[in-house]
């Protein structure tokens, strides 16, 4: 029986546990080589003594798959082009970029520093962006002589989507990451390449470290597994997906759903004059739909 992602060969950030480790296993599971990105670190960015990744790998091998350790550092662009070179160095191509890496450094907005700041922005967003620069100049240049489908698969997060009191940084980076992403839909289509984002909700080490999460209840609840994001990943990184891009996808165990982004809403002719742009804009805003929150509640 053909596996789903037979013969194709996938890189997955962050890939050493939660998450990214489900994202492994599926996509092992069927049929892709893959490459376990992971630095082997805590959320803090102290080393992670249980290495993880390292056990990842070598339990895809011991059960007969095919799948390499990546250390490189995806918010430097260099590694993240090293990655890339890793991919096709160890199993000859690349098919699928899956990205997943992130920290978190949650403050309020007046709170937070600098460095809280840049550490979220670098791993998310810059990250992802650098990952996607590399993969698509490898992508463009395989499309001059051969037909592609290929899958860029980046996570968002309903912090990025809706907002979330206490992430800005977290915030900012996953909507950035959708921005990213519709750029890359509409820039690499022309080569072969869809991009499009998963908004997971599962019980992470990362969802864990939330304050007033109950970390215990979220593990024991099967809804918030993280294999059922894993399954659209797999969904996404197949043929099966072929033609759909530059969409984000709301996935858990208790949702799978679409997120509707920005689209045109009401609109009028242009207003100057102070009083009549207020009348104007009072109009139009009664007429738009609210915004949503995480949950979908209007706020």
């Amino acid at each position: 029986m053909t596996k789903s992602c037979d013969q194709r060969v996938a890189i997955v950030t962050g890939g050493g546990q939660g998450l990214g480790a489900a994202h492994v296993r599926r996509l092992a599971a069927a049929g892709a080589s893959v490459v376990v990105n992971d630095l082997g670190v805590a959320l803090d960015g102290g080393l992670d003594p249980e290495r993880p990744a390292v056990q990842l790998v070598e339990e895809i091998r011991a059960a007969g798959g095919q799948a390499v350790l990546s250390g490189h550092d995806v918010s430097k662009w260099d590694e993240a082009g090293e990655l890339v070179q890793l991919a096709v160095e160890s199993f000859g191509r690349l098919d699928v970029l899956v990205n997943n890496a992130g920290v978190l450094r949650d403050r309020s907005l007046v709170k937070m520093s600098e460095a809280e700041f840049d550490a979220v922005i670098a791993v998310h967003l810059k990250g992802t962006a650098a990952t996607m620069h590399h993969a698509g100049a490898y992508w463009r240049d395989r499309a001059e002589h051969e037909k592609l489908d290929a899958r860029i698969i980046n996570t968002t997060s309903v912090a990025g989507l809706f907002g979330n009191v206490g992430q800005m940084n977290y915030a900012a980076a996953k909507a950035g990451i959708v921005g990213a992403t519709l750029v890359a839909a509409l820039e690499l289509g022309k080569y072969g390449v869809t991009a499009n984002c998963i908004s997971p909700g599962a019980a992470t080490r990362m969802t864990a470290s939330i304050p007033g999460r109950d970390a215990n209840a979220m593990a024991e609840d099967d809804s918030f597994s993280p294999r059922w994001p894993a399954a659209v990943v797999e969904w996404l990184a197949s043929g099966l997906s072929r033609g759909v891009t530059g969409r984000v996808f709301m996935t858990s165990g208790r949702r799978l759903g679409i997120a509707e982004g920005w689209s045109h809403g009401p609109s009028s002719q242009p207003v100057e004059a102070a009083e009549d742009l207020d009348a104007t804009l009072r109009m139009l805003l009664a007429q738009a739909r609210p915004n949503s929150d995480m949950r979908g509640a209007a706020w």
